[in-house]
């Protein structure tokens, strides 16, 4: 820690809560001990009939033991957001939120899993040697483009979801804001001119998932570092060599070979999705006035986003939203992720497929919609607790669609079973605070909040 910055009065409360807790979570019995005959059904000898019976057929791993309901959350610390590569041991509490939002939100049991990986193939060989363990996995902070080639490897190779939040995660809850963005403003996706800002791993798969959602790749505009993204640009073969993916993008967008930089791309574009830089200033009033009347601007940068939400509004945007909850149109993954995998692991899935992730945008976008959208609420945010478990029948649902699940049931039993499973999580939270199981923080944390 460097003594010179001090801290925010979050930061201090986490450095300080990190150490009074020893962590954010861990496991806890789900079975009744009362005397040593309870261990002996559990454990030896009772439990070899268990291990016998898996051992005829795997699935059953699934139904008696936690593997339905227990996810990793596996990193190599290479790209945690906003630090960096800081390693996997540097990763760890940031595993361990993710983990908790999982549980709290999602009634998943996550368990964070930092690993010494420096190359794709390591991390691709550790994720498959963990299959059998867990029913899914959820890759984090990995850098780009290896986040790319594990995933894809990962969905091809293993018979569990695995699922990289960065890209499947971003991308379907940007897709689930701009549904009801582009109805605020009177547009459709089919219909709309959309310019990226930044084109690494979040802006490359919201790409992909948009256009597979309907967007014509043809007014899609991809702009990084270096400026536009098109088929003639002259490091267009590097890309290649480097980056397959975007790449991909290059040659799939921008048919017209649009040539320059952020202002040139935007010339009438409907929609602005920036994942670039923190600003603010990275995103200019200027940029955003050769934009068609009454944009969509989504700043997402965090921690401050590319510009300030207030002058994109001077500058004429219609919409704005960020990746802070401070501001309106909060664009947050955790209103998706932990409803995505519930619904995954209830049905028991072998993957997360694109078309789920866009069933679930959709999901979470009517269930704004139900409640009233406008320029200001455009996707429910993280207490809006009944959004979880729609989302979560609409991904079982939508898995047995595909053929990709284990488990037949209806969407009232998914609604009910996802109920079921994030109540009792949070009645359990409620219920150690309440008899000083979890004890209370620090005493000048509430006047500090």
């Amino acid at each position: 820690m460097d003594s010179e910055q001090p801290l925010d009065e979050k930061s201090r409360r986490a450095i300080e809560g990190s150490a009074y807790y020893g962590g954010k979570i861990e496991t806890v019995p789900k079975v009744p001990v009362r005397s040593l005959d309870d261990f002996s059904v559990w454990y030896t000898p009772g439990v070899a009939a268990v291990s016998r019976a898996i051992e005829k057929e795997a699935d059953l791993s699934f139904e008696y033991t936690n593997r339905w309901n227990t996810i990793a959350v596996l990193t190599d610390g290479s790209r945690v957001l906003g630090l960096g590569n800081v390693g996997p041991e540097a990763s760890t509490p940031v595993m361990e939120g993710k983990a908790l939002i999982y549980k709290y939100l999602g009634g998943v049991d996550a368990i964070p899993i930092p690993v010494r990986a420096t190359t794709e193939d390591k991390l691709v060989g550790i994720a498959e040697a963990l299959e059998p363990a867990f029913g899914g996995i959820n890759l984090e902070d990995i850098a780009s483009p290896k986040c790319f080639g594990v995933l894809e490897r990962l969905r091809e190779s293993m018979n569990i979801p695995v699922w990289h939040d960065d890209q499947q995660g971003t991308a379907g809850v940007i897709l689930a804001a701009l549904y009801n963005a582009l109805e605020v403003t009177g547009r459709s996706l089919d219909r709309s001119k959309i310019v990226f800002f930044g084109s690494g791993a979040a802006n490359i798969a919201t790409a992909r998932l948009l256009i597979g959602a309907g967007a014509p790749a043809g007014e899609i505009i991809l702009v990084d570092s270096k400026g536009t993204l098109h088929a003639e640009r002259e490091d267009i073969d590097q890309l290649l060599l480097k980056n397959r993916w975007k790449y991909e993008m290059a040659l799939k967008t921008n048919p017209s070979k649009v040539k320059g930089g952020l202002r040139e791309a935007l010339k009438g574009a409907d929609v602005l999705i920036a994942a670039s830089t923190p600003g603010p200033d990275i995103v200019k009033r200027e940029d955003i006035a050769v934009m068609a009347k009454r944009p969509v601007t989504f700043l997402l940068s965090n921690p401050v986003p590319e510009m300030w939400p207030d002058e994109a509004k001077k500058a004429g945007a219609a919409v704005v939203a960020t990746g802070r909850s401070d501001f309106p149109n909060q664009v947050n993954n955790s209103v998706l992720f932990p409803a995505v995998f519930r619904g995954a692991l209830d049905a028991r899935a072998k993957t997360i497929s694109d078309t789920m992730v866009i069933a679930a945008a959709k999901e979470l976008a009517s269930f704004s919609r139900e409640k009233g959208v406008s320029d200001t609420n455009i996707i429910p945010n993280m207490l809006d607790w009944g959004v979880f478990p729609s989302v979560a029948a609409t991904i079982g649902e939508e898995a047995q669609r595909e053929g990709l699940a284990r488990k037949s049931r209806t969407r009232d039993e998914l609604l009910a079973s996802a109920r079921i499973t994030m109540e009792r999580a949070r009645r359990v939270s409620s219920f150690l605070m309440e008899k000083g199981i979890i004890q209370p923080p620090p005493q000048d944390w509430e006047s500090a909040r």
